[in-house]
This record gives C-alpha cells, sequence and structure tokens, in this order.
C-alpha cells in the first residue's frame, strides 16, 4: 500500500435539502474555502461545485432516498486557532449547539453544532478563554 499523503482526506460530502444554500452557508461557516468548480477529464465544466479548505472538498449534494441529512454516523472534526472563537462563529450563523463542549487532552476542547439541515460539525481547538 502507498504511504498516505500528508492529508490524506480529499473530501467530505454533506447532504442537505437546498444545495445553493449550503453553498452560501459553508462559505460563511469557513471563510477562507475557496469555491472551485469541477472539471471533467476533458477540463469541460460539469456545473459542480464545491468548497475547498485546508485542501479538503466540501462537496454539498442533495440528500436523496440513501442518504438524508442529519446526524447518523461519522463527525469530521475540524481543528481551530481558538476553540470559544469557532463555536461562536458557528452559532452566529445559525448552528445549533448537538453535543458538548467538553474539555479534552492537552487543554483543548471540542464539541459538535449542527449545520441548519443537521448535519453534525465537529470543533476542536484550544481553550484559551
Amino acid at each position: 500500500m502507498p504511504a498516505p499523503l500528508p492529508c490524506p482526506v480529499a473530501a467530505v460530502m454533506i447532504h442537505v435539502g437546498d444545495v445553493q444554500a449550503a453553498l452560501e452557508w459553508y462559505a460563511a461557516a469557513f471563510p477562507l474555502a475557496q469555491r472551485q468548480k469541477i472539471a471533467d477529464s476533458e477540463n469541460a465544466d460539469t456545473g459542480f461545485e464545491c468548497l475547498v479548505y485546508g485542501g479538503i472538498q466540501l462537496e454539498l449534494v442533495p440528500a436523496d432516498a440513501k442518504v438524508a441529512s442529519g446526524a447518523a454516523g461519522s463527525v469530521v472534526y475540524w481543528h481551530f486557532g481558538e476553540f470559544g472563537a469557532a463555536l461562536r462563529h458557528f452559532e452566529a450563523l445559525g448552528a445549533t449547539l448537538y453535543r458538548g463542549p467538553m474539555d479534552i487532552e492537552g487543554g483543548q476542547r471540542m464539541a459538535q453544532v449542527r449545520d441548519p439541515w443537521g448535519n453534525p460539525i465537529g470543533l476542536r481547538g484550544p481553550h484559551t478563554e
């Protein structure tokens, strides 16, 4: 097996009820993310737009009968420079606290918030306040 890349996560697929609204919401939630249009193998625009944050694609796709939006399994945790500031930022955008916050190792905290479609977003970072 080949060695993993420095950031082995390629993409996080997030199922939502309204893709355009979710693109706007996640762009505000992750203001350093860049919008990217995906091209096919011949470089033709496929019409699929995603956000790229820290080298990871945030792919917002329609929820359907096979995968609904909401909390049902894995949660991606994002590391931020200051936990309290990150939590306030997400709550100001309308995310609701779902689990935590709780203290974890190394003077850090963690919590989960839910986006407007019910999907959990994990937050981690140093607790300096």
